[in-house]
């Protein structure tokens, strides 16, 4: 008999889990023990994620936020070709750039159990996503552009002068006119955006663009899209002009070419730098990049 053809992925339809629908039993366990890494990966992970900065505090909402490079469904996404790398990575590398970049930390081991509890995590947050279907989630690609953003990136190159003007009204009640960020007496983290806890240059919020993107879908925190394009922009200039940890390797980003316009260090490929802020060096920095994967011997 002719098998019968799997029913059509409904996009529309599906909806990420939540957190009441994690299972009972070692596997719900193990998501559990995934979802409390990514929320308060600096507590749990000091020694990988040594900064004021958490997964959750770029992926909103544990990761099923449409306006910050959601996680639901990454799952279904990889292995996938990242040009940045030059090579085709699996999930556990992508999660490790993360660690590496964004939390400006170390690589978790692929054989820990903490990797495996977060893979199993973004594999319970992807629920119901057919492989081959993860691309069609919203965010899909990262985090989504500002509308017109193409247009944006050449019109509004970003002002830190008026930039500062715009932290000091909107941004620095939360993460602190040093930029440092807090902890909450309830656990709440706002997250380092500048100096040697917060992001590295490395990272995609280390791009002009990217970050602006970012502030303007979601920030201030409960009032999103409230600032003009602009202002973003303005924002997202005035944070990476700071000093921040530097990202080991980092010139060999992009191998094929094809840089971003506002990747902020040059590139062995020929890129030059794009506003390029001071970098603070990083402790065992030989041990803070994600090789690309090598052929067996």
């Amino acid at each position: 008999a002719t098998p019968a053809a799997p029913a059509a992925f409904d996009l529309a339809a599906w909806r990420a889990p939540a957190d009441a629908e994690i299972p009972a039993g070692p596997l719900g366990a193990s998501v559990r023990r995934g979802l409390a890494l990514v929320r308060d990966t600096p507590d749990s992970l000091p020694a990988y994620a040594p900064g004021q900065i958490a997964c959750t505090n770029c992926h909103l909402d544990g990761g099923r936020a449409p306006g910050t490079a959601p996680m639901a469904g990454a799952f279904a996404r990889y292995p996938k070709h990242m040009a940045r790398s030059g090579a085709v990575v699996g999930l556990a590398d992508r999660v490790n750039y993360c660690f590496t970049r964004s939390l400006a930390g170390r690589p978790l081991p692929h054989a820990s159990r903490e990797m495996e509890d977060i893979l199993a995590y973004l594999a319970w947050l992807s629920r119901g996503v057919p492989v081959g279907e993860g691309h069609r989630l919203p965010g899909a690609d990262g985090q989504p552009p500002i509308p017109d953003g193409a247009a944006l990136a050449q019109s509004l190159p970003g002002d830190s002068a008026r930039g500062a003007a715009v932290y000091a009204a909107q941004c620095a009640s939360c993460h602190g006119a040093d930029g440092a960020g807090r902890v909450y007496e309830t656990g709440g983290r706002v997250p380092a955006l500048w100096g040697a806890r917060s992001y590295a240059v490395g990272a995609s919020m280390a791009r002009q663009e990217r970050a602006a993107a970012f502030i303007w879908h979601n920030m201030p925190l409960g009032r999103p899209r409230s600032l003009t394009p602009e202002q973003a922009y303005d924002v997202a200039a005035y944070v990476n002009a700071h000093p921040r940890p530097d990202s080991p390797g980092k010139a060999d980003d992009w191998p094929a070419g094809g840089a971003p316009k506002d990747v902020p260090y040059a590139l062995a490929s020929g890129h030059a730098a794009f506003r390029a802020a001071p970098v603070l060096p990083r402790a065992r920095a030989r041990e803070t990049i994600v090789p690309v994967p090598a052929r067996a011997p």
